[in-house]
């Protein structure tokens, strides 16, 4: 099967949507783009930029087929690649035919959890449409869109049930900018992008309140431990942590100047309220709405978690982040 003159579809208007289009152009005849927002497409028809995201990236429009009509844009492609925030992806889809969804092949490149569900986005896709695992996959790092536009060589690992599929996949993605690596780990794959994004946020509460370079080490080591021991427990399969997927996506999430969460989290550590760090962002940080998620997960499981309690504690029980971190030092090693 030539992967090559499949119909692709991006679900999104954000940045690794965005990311996401002007990759997929490079090996694919059309690129099918749903963005909700019909002023970010009367502009990117007029001056070939998202307005909003990634402005220095130019699209070919004779590649590009853009619409705000999600039933539309679905049907036109073979293989759907969902890339909104997670806390909108339920709002996305309200109303949505499933069938529409059942038998195409679908990748997430959503880095967060479904808050409504406390579901991965695998399993919502899934439960909710009715399609089959081995058509789902997953698109993850370590890898930030902002690299990715200014043509950087980054790393992207596709997970999939089928190997042929994620492998196809990856043809798609690959560039010259861009390697590509496989993996049947589904489910431990999209926990671990799901938990990195927590583990982000320690990092930068922590260097919000002054902590340095060698505590941090020390964080981010015990958090890939944790990683670990979560997804060994959710999803008992055989699977090296020490990889990209896993420990690289981890790695670059916590230390980024681009990270979301990382500067989510150092906004938190220097004492502003979340409503006002939210807002000073103006975008969604995955790792607040994971951290409940994940919590309300491993109230089932009980794997010890010592640097997700303290998140958990600072940004839902409303605990001082300096006597948390505090709390958090003496259980680290």
């Amino acid at each position: 099967m030539n992967y090559n003159t499949k119909k692709v579809a991006v679900i999104g208007g954000g940045s690794w949507a965005t990311a996401l289009v002007k990759l997929f152009a490079n090996n694919t005849e059309t690129v099918f783009w749903w963005m909700r927002n019909e002023n970010a497409i009367n502009h990117l028809l007029t001056f070939k930029h998202n307005p909003n995201y990634l402005q220095d990236v130019e699209f070919d429009l004779t590649k590009i087929n853009l619409s705000s009509n999600l039933e539309e844009i679905i049907q036109q492609a073979d293989i759907i690649v969902l890339a909104t925030p997670a806390a909108f992806l339920t709002k996305t889809f309200v109303d949505f035919p499933a069938e529409l969804l059942r038998d195409k092949i679908v990748f997430s490149a959503i880095k967060g959890i479904i808050p409504e569900y406390h579901a991965i986005p695998a399993r919502f896709i899934h439960k909710t449409f009715g399609t089959k695992y081995e058509n789902i996959g997953i698109i993850c790092g370590p890898c930030h869109a902002e690299e990715v536009a200014l043509e950087r060589l980054s790393y992207l690992t596709i997970g999939c049930a089928s190997i042929d599929i994620a492998e196809n996949m990856a043809s798609l993605l690959s560039c010259r900018y861009i390697r590509t690596s496989t993996t049947d780990d589904l489910f431990g794959t999209e926990l671990s992008a799901v938990l990195k994004n927590i583990y982000a946020l320690a990092s930068g509460i922590c260097a919000g309140l002054g902590y340095g370079d060698n505590f941090q080490a020390v964080l981010v080591s015990n958090a890939i431990q944790e990683i670990e021991r979560f997804i060994d427990v959710v999803s008992p399969i055989h699977r090296d942590t020490k990889t990209s997927a896993y420990l690289g996506d981890l790695l670059v999430t916590a230390y980024s100047k681009f990270s979301r969460n990382r500067n989510f989290g150092y906004m938190i550590g220097k004492g502003y309220s979340i409503k006002t760090a939210q807002l000073e962002m103006n975008m969604i940080a995955e790792g607040y709405y994971a951290t409940k998620s994940i919590m309300e997960i491993n109230s089932k499981f009980n794997v010890d978690m010592p640097i997700l309690n303290a998140v958990y504690g600072i940004l839902y029980a409303r605990k001082s982040p300096k006597n948390e971190i505090k709390l958090l030092t003496e259980k680290l090693s």
